[in-house]
């Protein structure tokens, strides 16, 4: 565990009712019935999971809904059937930024970072509601806007210091190495102050020093209130750092439970010795 603090909010009213809502609730996402299909292709069937607070895992062969769940979750998707619930909030079909005020983002397997925009830059576009996004704030650019900005602006440092990328915050993005990029990527969705956040292999092709380095931070999210969906490849790190493990298979859920009920359970050994998901 790293010693290095985690961030914390701003004094922003809101943030700060987001905390309370993280340290105080359990049952995170509720899915029922999920179900979609692409032309004669079902990706998800029938989906029912529970996601809790801490980090729950999300493996399966390739094919089997994982990232095709993610994007239903978060609103790139709509579902055919079926209800999302963010704790008490039904989500199902709304647009990505409306999901995202309610408190969950995602990241992507191929970061999204703006290129030719410095790292700082990315950074302090994340933050949602920003007074000088609107025509008025941009207008009025009165104590209000002026403390916010600087608020963001510190926020974001604290990010890049507590993900160690501070030392690039002038660097373009595009500039940044595969791993840099994907903590670039986490970070921005820090930003937002989500309840949980959805990682999508955010570990992939990342050398093992910087791997340790993100799931020490995770880690230390957790503890901050923050939970995590997270989908790997890589079987042993989940077993390892995750609370809960789902697997999914054929575009269903095979089986729930602790790392050591899953690595035990016959049909999560045959879906992964020979699996022929479409």
């Amino acid at each position: 565990m790293s010693e290095q603090n985690t961030p914390t909010p701003t004094s922003d009213a809101t943030q700060t009712e987001n905390a309370d809502q993280r340290t105080g609730r359990d049952a995170i996402l509720r899915i029922e019935e999920v179900t979609k299909q692409f032309g004669g292709i079902t990706a998800l069937d029938s989906v029912n999971l529970r996601v809790d607070s801490g980090i729950t895992g999300l493996i399966g062969p390739n094919g089997a809904g994982k990232t095709t769940l993610f994007n239903c979750l978060t609103g790139f998707h709509k579902p055919d059937n079926g209800r999302i619930r963010l704790y008490e909030t039904d989500i199902t079909g709304r647009e990505p930024p409306a999901i995202a005020q309610q408190g969950m983002v995602r990241t992507f397997q191929i970061p999204r970072e703006l290129a030719d925009m410095t790292v700082f830059e990315n950074l302090l576009l994340a933050p949602m509601n920003q007074h000088g996004e609107r025509l008025r704030g941009a207008w009025a650019r009165g104590d209000q806007f002026v403390e916010e900005e600087q608020a963001i602006r510190e926020r974001a440092r604290e990010i890049a210091t507590f993900f160690e990328i501070d030392h690039l915050l002038n660097e373009p993005a595009g500039s940044l190495s595969g791993g840099q990029r994907k903590l670039l990527e986490i970070a921005r969705a820090l930003l937002t102050d989500p309840d949980i956040v959805l990682l999508d292999e955010p570990l992939a092709g990342v050398n093992p020093t910087l791997e340790q380095k993100i799931l020490s931070r995770i880690e230390d999210l957790v503890e901050d209130g923050y939970s995590f969906l997270l989908i790997e490849h890589d079987i042993d790190l989940i077993m390892d750092n995750c609370e809960r493990v789902v697997v999914m298979h054929q575009g269903g859920v095979l089986t729930t439970g602790s790392p050591d009920d899953v690595k035990s359970d016959e049909r999560v050994i045959e879906a992964y010795l020979g699996g022929d998901d479409v």
